[in-house]
């Protein structure tokens, strides 16, 4: 192995290993018995609802909006997800008669884990001060899945999709809610004491390690026998397809660097963990939401790894 492929090995190690360390931690939380699963549920909600809120707003107030704003990142972003999306409404409902699985497919292909295992990915390759620009991204592609996630189950069980309902779950989304703080005390040059920024500050820096334990012990495997064909469908739609479509025409179009590690973390990464949950209130199959889930974060650590060993060899980012 020469000097450069060696190094490019170790980048990649270096973005993928430490993620999964800390959900092996949280897996033997579990195996331990130490939380319960009432337990997980209450940490669960306390990361999305102040954790990540206060990276949100951390990250933004925090950073140099001309340096980091990239309108062609986020129209691309959007396009790739919405394009992914409309391709699987018309594809899908070929290739399974089940209405209670199509909805589930589709959102567990389009929609990624992108802001508990992307903004990680990101940040292991480029430092945490330089995730500026992923977070930002998480304000465009966040509201999307939520959208489209809705309208996918509920097409497929044949119920009422209404708009202002999801915009206003959208709106109290506390990683928006955190982001249009930060947006609005940044451009009104709002200064914040450093004995309040500070704690910010360290909730931010904690959100990925606490968020990645809480994964590693909540995972559940179920069995597969009655859904392995879709299962598996999903998981290469999820953690194959979708990137190597994406991410070829991110090339083609000339992303580089961070902006390009930010469409791995997006495209490239599993199943949103959510999903189940929307699966499971929403009528569709939850036992292949859950699956998809657990076996698209599990393989993850392999397809990660060999996009960016690949990426970094041939020398986009």
């Amino acid at each position: 192995m020469d000097v450069e492929l060696f190094s490019n090995f170790i980048v990649a190690i270096s973005a993928v290993v430490p993620m999964f360390c800390l959900m092996a931690i949280g897996a033997f939380v579990k195996f331990q018995n130490w939380l319960t699963d009432e337990e997980l549920n209450h940490m669960n909600r306390m990361v999305f609802r102040v954790f990540f809120c206060c990276m949100m707003f951390h990250s933004i107030y925090t950073t140099d909006m001309a340096s980091t704003f990239r309108p062609k990142l986020m129209l691309f972003g959007a396009c790739g997800v919405l394009i992914i999306f409309l391709l699987l409404m018309l594809i899908v409902p070929k290739i399974e008669p089940d209405n209670k699985r199509r909805g589930v497919m589709v959102q567990a292909i389009f929609r990624s884990n992108f802001v508990i295992m992307g903004v990680p990915i990101v940040a292991n390759i480029f430092g945490d001060k330089n995730i500026a620009v992923t977070t930002m991204m998480i304000a465009v592609i966040i509201p999307m899945y939520n959208i489209l996630a809705v309208l996918a189950l509920e097409t497929f069980r044949g119920g009422k999709f209404s708009v202002m309902p999801i915009l206003k779950g959208v709106l109290k989304n506390p990683m928006i809610l955190g982001a249009i703080a930060g947006a609005v005390f940044l451009t009104l040059g709002v200064h914040i004491p450093a004995p309040i920024l500070k704690p910010i500050g360290q909730i931010s820096a904690a959100t990925t390690p606490v968020a990645l334990i809480i994964l590693g012990a909540s995972f559940k495997l179920g069995s597969t026998h009655e859904h392995r064909r879709q299962l598996w469908g999903c998981v290469f739609g999820r953690l194959i397809l979708v990137p190597s479509l994406i991410l070829s025409a991110a090339i083609f179009l000339g992303f580089r660097g961070i902006d390009f590690v930010t469409l791995i973390a997006i495209f490239g990464t599993p199943c949103a963990i959510v999903s189940f949950a929307m699966a499971q209130q929403m009528g569709g199959d939850a036992d292949l939401a859950g699956n998809c889930v657990v076996f698209t974060s599990a393989l993850s650590c392999f397809t990660i790894f060999c996009w960016i060993l690949f990426f970094k060899t041939i020398g986009i980012f």
